[in-house]
């Protein structure tokens, strides 16, 4: 059986690192709770946090990203036959993002898709780019994830009055893109993707993560943003996680004896340690990048495959696995070098 390939990454962050001690002088709060509480050490943004101005697009970032995975891989853009984009934060609800992205690219006359969902967002457009492989037609495609969080993130606000379940989006976030080129050519050179998981999993529970979209005509007074029940996160997250792994193992007939790596969830630095502690796999290496990255959303996954692929040898196996709270999405994919 030939599996798709990933013959290179790109990724995309804007702005200069923005430290636990900026944030923490910025939004007022304490700089020990952001460490013990989130551990995250940095993120990036698509805001000046002094200025409040917009410098980043995800247009922007997705174009960066994409246009490294392309010239890592060696492709031009009549080489490309589809694109798929994955956002919770698409730039406008029209036009798509991936076709402004696709524009800047060069590309043209060639199916575009973009798919809207948190984390987990960035899985389902490699599962559908894997599927778009077995046209005939297809031999190189481009898959992108990534948010900006830049309408969401008011800087005029008493941070010392907001709830926690509000507070906790402006630590845990930030901003960037991810892009792979994904290809079925039997002889490429990369990363083979043997499996990809894609599971609702939410039926009767309610939501952990809310991100509402207010429009002209909608009355927003008293209604926050975005809102996140930690609490549910930390209790559900680990245990989806663990059965994440072990249908992948199922699905491709591995043992957890033969992973050399794994890319656990990337909520925060404090609940990836958690998580990867439960998974109980002292013999795979860790790819992680939430503490210096913050967390992205559909970019996160695409930042661990380019750690990856720095790594992966012929052969060695991984195993990526992604909760997406929202309303409880189980993601995940195997690769093994090649």
């Amino acid at each position: 059986m030939t599996h798709p390939c990933i013959t290179a990454v790109g990724t995309a962050l804007p702005g200069p690192a923005v430290d636990n001690d900026h944030l923490a002088k910025t939004l007022g709060v304490n700089r020990e709770w952001v460490d013990l509480f989130i551990g995250t050490k940095t993120r990036h943004f698509a805001v000046d946090l002094t200025t409040g101005e917009q410098h980043s697009t995800l247009t922007d970032l997705a174009e960066e990203a994409a246009a490294t995975a392309m010239r890592r891989a060696g492709a031009r853009p009549q080489d490309i036959d589809f694109v798929v984009l994955a956002t919770a934060s698409p730039d406008e609800l029209m036009p798509a993002t991936v076709n402004k992205v696709a524009d800047r690219l060069g590309l043209d006359q060639i199916p575009t898709y973009q798919l809207q969902s948190g984390c987990a967002g960035a899985i389902q457009a490699l599962d559908l780019g894997r599927l778009l492989l077995q046209r005939p037609e297809n031999r190189t495609g481009l898959v992108i994830g990534g948010d900006v969080c830049a309408k969401h993130l008011r800087l005029d606000r008493d941070f010392t009055r907001l709830p926690s379940h509000e507070l906790v989006n402006y630590v845990l976030f930030g901003d960037g893109a991810g892009a792979v080129v994904l290809t079925g050519q039997e002889d490429a050179e990369g990363m083979a993707v043997h499996t990809v998981l894609n599971q609702f999993a939410g039926r009767g529970q309610p939501a952990g993560q809310v991100i509402r979209w207010f429009g002209a005509a909608e009355s927003t007074d008293g209604v926050a943003p975005a809102e996140e029940d930690y609490k549910a996160i930390e209790r559900r997250v680990p245990h989806l996680a663990d059965e994440i792994l072990w249908q992948l193992l199922e699905t491709t007939g591995w043992t957890p004896e033969d992973l050399a790596y794994v890319l656990p969830p990337q909520l925060s630095g404090r609940m990836t340690r958690r998580i990867t502690e439960h998974l109980q796999l002292p013999g795979a290496q860790e790819i992680s990048c939430v503490a210096d990255t913050g967390n992205n959303g559909n970019a996160l996954p695409f930042f661990q495959l380019e750690r990856l692929a720095e790594r992966i040898r012929p052969g060695e196996r991984a195993l990526a696995i992604c909760v997406e709270s929202s309303k409880w999405l189980k993601g995940g994919f195997a690769v093994e070098g090649r």
